[in-house]
């Protein structure tokens, strides 16, 4: 990129390819200098069905955002929100070198809790801790510099299919453009929505998109349960298709114009809407009233699902910071207040804050939620590229350079 300190994030989903583009300004906070939003048509539920189309539709995006800010993008960093993406827990006990705990063992330690995961044909995206345990000491969440001889780890192990991530990489690296690292969104929607204070006192964050519905769970300012439930925004567009009988197009602009799910039936309970309006094949009229039963039957589907998930960790009901929807789904008319009859939690949505936007960007919209929290976790990890200073002596400029080429690899 032309420019050392703007970074790039692109969220590829079924439906659309988000993009973002920061940059950190001196007191370590994110400036947003724009955001771009395209159709995608060359993804279905996580599978490329068309190599071609997903370049072309990512290709666009890029250049959109490229003239938009006069910066050449040659790396991004990506978020997934994939049906392929699975979550499993484990935990790794390593000796601990020397007296002292250092970051070389926790490293081994997360490294060893990959053992027995069936990890066959799949590739490891991220290895999130949850707590760490020394010698009788439980509960700690960073070991580092303590004393100990062995060394215990609890950690949520992200993985995909390695075909899925193989023909992402081509498909981005095809039009020239490396990956400097892969986030699943079930941990960039919560990084960028959650307080410290949420996270600390307990929460849950339901990432609401296209295809798929990412849960996590946080409490005591740790991760301690992430899922995803493979049903989403379009799951909704074709119930309206199917229970209406109305083509495709038709049931989203439907859906989006009059979607409701706090529609009560009483003065309005005989309202007719006349899908002219949207379509010359549709040209019916249909019950309102039938339309939000529909809708609301899969949104209650989903709460449902993620009600059971809570009661498997034991939080259904029972997180005193509320359940934060965000994603494009969470636009719903009505759909905090469902939230709360069946989670029997309070409820609100999530929105990225404490950000600076640049002039004429909206970044207060549950939809960017997610791209926005890949660019934050890049930097709480360590992968955001530096320049290289000149007046370094020859082993730290051999140390930046080892570092440089290991961040350039996908």
């Amino acid at each position: 990129m032309a420019s050392w300190e703007t970074f790039v994030a692109v969220d590829i989903g079924s439906a659309k390819i988000k993009c973002v583009i920061g940059e950190w300004t001196e007191e370590k906070k994110l400036r947003i200098l724009g955001v771009w939003v395209s159709e995608s048509h060359g993804i279905r539920k996580g599978n490329i069905l068309d190599m071609e189309e997903f370049k072309n539709n990512l290709d666009a995006s890029l250049a959109d955002a490229e003239k938009m800010t006069g910066e050449q993008i040659s790396h991004i960093y990506v978020g997934v929100s994939w049906v392929h993406i699975d979550v499993a827990k484990n935990t790794g006990i390593v000796a601990v070198h020397g007296t002292e705990v250092t970051e070389d063992d926790v490293n081994r330690a997360l490294d060893m809790s990959q053992n027995g995961i069936d990890l066959m044909n799949r590739n490891v995206l991220k290895v999130i801790p949850e707590s760490f345990g020394l010698d009788l000491e439980t509960g700690i969440k960073n070991p580092v510099g303590m004393n100990g001889k062995k060394l215990e780890v609890r950690s949520h192990i992200f993985s995909i299919g390695s075909n899925i991530l193989s023909n992402l990489r081509k498909g981005i690296y095809d039009i020239g453009v490396e990956i400097l690292d892969v986030y699943p969104n079930v941990l960039s929607a919560w990084e960028a929505s959650l307080s410290r204070r949420q996270k600390e006192l307990g929460v849950v964050c339901l990432d609401m998109g296209s295809s798929v519905t990412n849960v996590a769970v946080y409490e005591e300012g740790s991760l301690i349960y992430a899922g995803i439930i493979p049903i989403g925004w379009e799951h909704v567009t074709n119930d309206l298709a199917l229970g209406l009988r109305i083509s495709i197009d038709t049931a989203e602009k439907l859906k989006l114009e009059y979607g409701d799910l706090g529609f009560a039936p009483g003065k309005d309970e005989d309202q007719e809407i006349d899908l002219s309006k949207f379509s010359n094949v549709d040209t019916i009229t249909i019950s309102r009233k039938f339309m939000t039963e529909i809708i609301r039957a899969r949104y209650q589907e989903i709460f449902y699902y993620v009600n059971m998930q809570l009661k498997n960790v034991g939080r259904d009901g029972m997180l005193p910071e509320w359940a934060v929807l965000t994603g494009g789904a969470s636009k719903m008319r009505g759909v905090v207040g469902l939230a709360r009859e069946s989670l029997r939690l309070p409820a609100m949505i999530g929105i990225a804050e404490d950000l600076d936007g640049a002039s004429g960007t909206s970044i207060g919209d549950p939809v960017y939620t997610s791209v926005i929290g890949v660019l934050l976790l890049a930097q709480k990890y360590g992968n955001l590229r530096k320049p290289f200073k000149l007046n370094l002596s020859f082993s730290q400029i051999f140390a930046n350079i080892k570092t440089f080429v290991k961040r350039l690899l996908p």
